[in-house]
């Protein structure tokens, strides 16, 4: 498929700026891939379509605070800097995206917070050709735990540019699943944001099993595709892990032919990251770098929970693989008619099979 079929128009006012008031009372569309009915509920509603012992896997993964604003040495310029990956501790390097990127130079000092506070932090620019962006390594003398306090403290929640909006103290809770655990990711699993903890007991009340795996999500899913023919498009590697428990949960719900919802498009990552010959999970840990776009047979999950994505991006091909294609530019047509709201603190879509 061509980049050009994942362009649609978004009415602007439909990208939500604020999460729904309560987790679960986003409004959710469930789309039968079999049929092609769609139905309108709430998030809350989603326990209606689960049975005892159907698997639900979650992205565990935790975002750290990654936007940083500093200042140049010498000319006060103003700098933003996006943390994308902590490459040694000792050393206190980081992988960085930093704008403007045109005014750094290898040997620049930048610096950020308030003295007046006392919590400041100085980094130098050590290499400025990786593909990533920029390396820096910041200057600290105190030991890591009072760095790391340090840099997280300065860091801001790292909403995406979308989002055209000062960052509020809400956002800390909100841009976070509730059973966010392992830090890691710059941006949230954004599907999972909508369980509140009622309705994850409600679900194990059920029967449900979870299945929490690891995907540390980077800017990659926000990357512009700048090739028309997407088999060219290299995704970024992210980190994945898939325990042995997680795996054995998935592979026995589908030897009884129970349903496994995957949370989310980093969860279809990374389950379909690691598939033995036999259609089954294998434990894995280390990185994945999967792009997954229509045409493609899905080989685990047989239900997904997703936000409605934006023209263009990764997780729109993603959920169109998983979905169909005409399928979910259907519902997303549907979707714009009935003014659900779209993006990162926007509405739910459930994708499942007929009965």
């Amino acid at each position: 498929m061509k980049l050009s079929q994942f362009k649609y128009n978004l009415p602007e006012d439909l990208i939500a700026l604020y999460p729904a008031k309560n987790r679960d009372e986003s409004r959710l569309m469930v789309v039968h891939r079999n049929s092609g009915k769609i139905e309108h509920r709430v998030f809350k509603d989603v326990v209606e379509y689960f049975n005892e012992h159907d698997v639900v896997v979650l992205n565990n993964t935790k975002v750290f605070p990654a936007r940083l604003y500093g200042n140049k040495e010498k000319t006060g310029a103003k700098i933003e800097v996006f943390l994308l990956r902590e490459l040694s501790k000792e050393q206190r390097l980081w992988d960085v995206l930093v704008d403007p990127a045109r005014k750094i130079r290898i040997g620049n000092k930048l610096y950020f917070g308030n003295e007046e506070n006392g919590e400041t932090l100085v980094a130098e620019v050590i290499d400025n050709t990786t593909s990533r962006g920029r390396t820096l390594r910041f200057l600290f003398e105190g030991d890591y735990e009072e760095f790391k306090k340090t840099l997280y403290k300065l860091g801001e929640t790292p909403l995406p540019k979308f989002i055209k909006r000062e960052v509020e103290a809400e956002d800390e809770q909100r841009y976070q699943t509730l059973y966010a655990k392992h830090e890691g990711a710059v941006a949230a699993p954004t599907a999972g944001m909508h369980f509140s903890r009622e309705l994850l007991k409600r679900l194990e009340i059920v029967g449900v099993n979870f299945a929490e795996i690891t995907l540390h999500v980077g800017l990659g899913n926000f990357n512009n595709v700048d090739v028309e023919d997407l088999t060219k498009h290299k995704m970024d590697s992210e980190k994945i892990y898939i325990s042995d428990d997680a795996a054995q949960k998935v592979n026995q719900a589908k030897d009884h032919r129970r349903n496994v919802c995957a949370v989310g498009t980093t969860v279809l990552r990374t389950l379909e990251s690691s598939v033995s010959t036999t259609k089954r999970v294998k434990p894995y840990e280390g990185w994945t770098n999967k792009f997954i776009f229509p045409p493609y047979e899905v080989q685990i999950p047989n239900m997904m929970i997703s936000n409605f994505h934006l023209p263009l991006s990764i997780p729109l091909m993603m959920v169109s693989a998983f979905g169909g294609y005409e399928q979910i530019f259907e519902a997303y047509n549907v979707a714009i008619k009935e003014k659900y709201r779209f993006g990162t603190y926007g509405d739910a879509m459930l994708i499942v099979d007929d009965d």
